[in-house]
């Protein structure tokens, strides 16, 4: 089909001209955009405020990480274990809640500076960006927060996995024993390990939840329930949590080898375990790694929706809540 040609003679030319002011006029009126389908709108916020985003972020973030770690720590003991194990190695299961008390006392400062810095920084990017970068907003946040949270993750994690190991027997006592054979620096054993899994794992399932939210709430036009936010949680955190398993093997060998060291980085760690135990070792732990981490999503962003809506409610302002994203 050819292109279309239009003929316009002398006696319709008052006419036409007429049509053509009411076209430019047509042209003029501002067309609403096609919003792409994990898109998300920041234009009819209220003004930012940092302290109290920061303020609601720690308090749920916090509470979240306290009440999963509990009810998870033997499935992560378990964990541990098998990953730690070399060979043919037998798991012992008792002791489950080993370390349990020394690694509250991490996680839930650690939780709280996460979720502390992960908020904020959040709100601000999905401000600056374009509505079709929002899942590039999620990702960098994520990691902004697990950047900051790992100052003290790293720590808490080093002793937990040694009292999970069978090294000691009190968190206090860790701390004392591995300051004064390591030095300081064996308190962050396998920092470098620690960020290369949390980093991504943090980036990618805080995106994958914050997508799929913004998704089904648009598909349901509506804001979603608890459930349906720990549904999303659990989806999120099995997928992760999988996909990163090589990296959380080789983060714990580094940790739990203490001064023998066996292995002489990251690197030698990779080249080690598929020398001696074959591939399938960096896929060790995986089964109890994908359901700890599936249910641990669903309690952890349950609990941290739930919180982050109670602590809107007490707002001291006047008229609607803004609706978090």
């Amino acid at each position: 089909m050819g292109p279309l040609t239009l003929a316009v003679n002398s006696e319709s030319f008052a006419g036409a001209s007429s049509s053509d002011a009411c076209s430019k006029k047509f042209q003029n009126v501002p067309m609403a955009k096609r919003k792409p389908f994990a898109s998300v709108s920041m234009q009819d916020d209220k003004p930012f405020d940092f302290l109290r985003t920061l303020f609601e972020g720690v308090i749920a973030g916090g509470t979240a990480g306290v009440v999963v770690e509990t009810a998870l720590y033997p499935i992560d003991t378990i964990k541990t274990r098998l990953q730690a194990a070399r060979g043919g190695g037998k798991i012992v299961l008792k002791g489950l809640y080993s370390g349990l008390a020394g690694n509250l006392a991490g996680v839930l400062p650690a939780s709280a500076i996460f979720v502390g810095v992960y908020e904020p920084t959040k709100q601000k990017l999905l401000k600056m960006f374009p509505e079709n970068l929002s899942a590039l907003a999620h990702f960098t946040a994520g990691a902004c927060g697990g950047i900051a949270a790992s100052l003290i993750r790293v720590p808490t994690e080093v002793v937990k996995q040694r009292m999970q190991t069978g090294q000691f027997t009190s968190a206090s006592a860790a701390v004392r024993l591995i300051a004064a054979k390591e030095g300081f620096k064996g308190l962050y054993a396998g920092y470098g390990s620690f960020l290369l899994r949390d980093l991504p794992f943090d980036a990618i399932q805080f995106c994958l939840y914050e997508q799929l939210r913004i998704g089904y709430k648009v598909a349901a036009k509506r804001e979603l329930n608890d459930p349906e936010n720990a549904i999303i949680g659990a989806f999120a955190g099995a997928l992760t949590g999988a996909i990163t398993t090589p990296l959380d093997v080789i983060k714990t060998r580094l940790m739990v080898q203490g001064s023998a060291n066996q292995y002489k980085g990251i690197v030698d760690c990779v080249q080690t375990i598929v020398r001696e135990e074959g591939p399938p070792a960096l896929l060790k732990g995986i089964g109890p790694r994908v359901l700890w981490i599936g249910i641990g999503g669903s309690i952890f962003f349950g609990v941290l929706e739930r919180t982050k809506r109670l602590l809107a409610q007490r707002r001291p302002t006047v008229g609607e809540d803004t609706k978090q994203d």
